[in-house]
């Protein structure tokens, strides 16, 4: 629910202890938005439960506009979880294929297929990780999963592939270079060696933007922001502790 106040804004506290004690209204969240506005989240309600919040703001803050009032019920909610999972199983999937194509040139030391899977594993590692925590802060907090959260995730796989390709690609010009007279871990080793550097100062320049927008910025995009920072943080892990060993054991069982 929005609302625009016609006198001045009143605290958030008083408007959350307000509608608290009406029946029916449960996990009440209120964020400002703009100079006399403010949005308010809640459990689903009833049109008269709906109309009762507006009388109570009404009878104690003055008169207000209501802007706009969405409920998102159980058939939008399901309707949200098959297209989500479909958008990132979908990526995931396009991605791996991308990945066996651009990096074919390796079929010398090993299947190109061996990179684009271990892409997958990183990027699946990147996304169960923010979800799991979510689902806890879901059940403790009572934090929901949103379309901003999908939104965040898809972002999470877009920041895991290119810190994961740019140590690849990385790869990819060692083996190129030197063939199989080195020893492949040693190569996949050297290879991240060389990108450290610009993926931790990519990295640590973007978590220092996201942990400002989290500290500094409005209820609506605290935990958008929070899923990134998780997210991002992995994805500078999983390039070097999970794709890269992988396509080391990879290589070893070819061989």
């Amino acid at each position: 629910m929005e609302l625009v106040f016609e006198k001045n804004r009143p605290a958030q506290d008083e408007v959350s202890k307000t509608l608290g004690a009406i029946n029916g209204v449960k996990d009440v969240v209120v964020s400002s938005a703009g100079d006399k506005g403010m949005i308010i989240r809640m459990d689903e309600v009833s049109e008269e439960t709906h109309q009762a919040v507006l009388q109570a703001v009404e009878s104690k803050f003055g008169k207000v506009t209501e802007n706009r009032f969405d409920s998102v019920g159980p058939t939008v909610g399901n309707e949200l979880k098959s297209k989500s999972l479909t958008a990132i199983i979908v990526l995931v999937l396009a991605v791996t294929v991308y990945i066996a194509f651009v990096f074919r040139k390796m079929s010398k030391v090993m299947s190109s297929w061996a990179m684009g899977l271990a892409t997958m594993v990183a990027m699946i590692h990147d996304v169960v990780i923010p979800i799991g925590i979510f689902a806890l802060l879901g059940k403790y907090q009572g934090v929901e999963i949103s379309a901003v959260f999908v939104a965040a995730i898809l972002t999470i796989l877009g920041y895991s592939i290119s810190d994961t390709v740019v140590v690849f690609d990385r790869v990819r010009e060692n083996v190129l270079r030197f063939g199989s007279k080195e020893d492949f871990g040693a190569i996949v080793h050297k290879s991240i060696m060389q990108t450290l550097s610009r993926s931790l100062n990519t990295n640590v320049t973007t978590l220092l933007s996201l942990i400002a927008i989290f500290i500094f910025g409005g209820e609506s995009i605290k935990y958008f922001a929070l899923a990134l920072i998780i997210g991002i943080f992995l994805g500078a892990y999983s390039s070097i502790f999970v794709a890269s060993p992988l396509l080391v054991w990879w290589s070893g069982k070819k061989r």
